[in-house]
């Protein structure tokens, strides 16, 4: 276990907020599971969060067009890009399991956490095209987001004002875990810990710390598989006709974003889903 690693992306202003002890109680956990737990602190750090000409060493591949995308993926080729950010590869590629801890700010992340997967996800280190979703870079890597809300359960409900948490968090586990690779595991939700009574939010930190004791062996939740879709531009990266046909008669779609017109398969993004297909 001596070689294991965990890495928690931390994202919160304040010592003593309930963020950081969440943060806290996955480093003693995991800790005395035997892993080596990384903790980068992006507020502690200073670190930014634009995405700028800064990152690139050296002379860019297209000077009169600044493209950040293609420009990072060349100097992650060359070795170009700027420390901090070849700091942060250095501590994923090494990483069994990425903890992204953060409170939820406006639906996603605070902006020192999106600026950190702006910057460190590049294209050719973290994805490209032929490596994506279930074939991608990061696929032997787990990682999962574990968070705060200012909002009540109830109001993420699919009947709630701020509508299905599901949805919310489609974008950040798809979108940009998933896409890379990871094997992504249901997130720890504490919701509105700053208006409830201490013994729940001790009993927050309980459930969390029970969690962990299994966390690496959980499963990871479930999404389309990169074979049912033709995987270029001529054909659209589009659902093949036999899958989409073979899903016809199933009363939900296949994921929260793959929904073909029907109901969303419930709590798609926040359990590990056990269907007869």
């Amino acid at each position: 276990m001596a070689d294991k690693k965990v890495l928690i992306v931390y994202a919160h202003q304040s010592a003593g907020s309930f963020n950081a002890a969440v943060r806290d109680v996955a480093i003693k956990e995991l800790s005395e599971q035997g892993y080596q737990v990384i903790v980068s602190d992006l507020y502690a750090m200073n670190f930014k969060a634009n995405a700028t000409r800064d990152d690139i060493i050296g002379d860019l591949k297209n000077p009169d067009l600044f493209q950040y995308g293609e420009e990072t993926m060349h100097a992650w080729n060359d070795g170009r890009l700027s420390d901090d950010i070849m700091a942060e590869q250095r501590k994923v590629e090494e990483a069994e399991l990425v903890i992204f801890q953060f409170p939820m700010y406006w639906f996603s992340v605070p902006a020192i956490m999106k600026g950190w997967m702006d910057r460190v996800l590049t294209q050719g280190f973290a994805f490209s095209l032929k490596n994506m979703y279930d074939n991608g870079i990061f696929k032997n890597k787990k990682a999962m987001l574990s968070f705060t809300t200012a909002a009540t359960e109830s109001m993420f409900r699919p009947n709630g004002i701020n509508g299905d948490i599901n949805i919310a968090l489609w974008p950040l586990q798809n979108g940009t875990l998933h896409f890379c690779g990871f094997q992504v595991l249901a997130p720890q939700i504490f919701w509105n810990p700053a208006h409830r009574p201490i013994v729940d939010r001790t009993a927050m930190l309980e459930k969390w710390s029970a969690r962990l004791k299994g966390l690496i062996a959980e499963k990871s939740l479930t999404y389309a598989k990169c074979e049912w879709f033709g995987l270029s531009f001529e054909q659209g990266f589009l659902l093949r006709p036999e899958v989409q046909e073979e899903h016809e008669s199933n009363v939900y779609g296949i994921t929260t974003g793959h929904h073909l017109g029907k109901l969303l398969p419930p709590d798609n993004q926040i359990r590990v889903q056990v269907t007869d297909k």
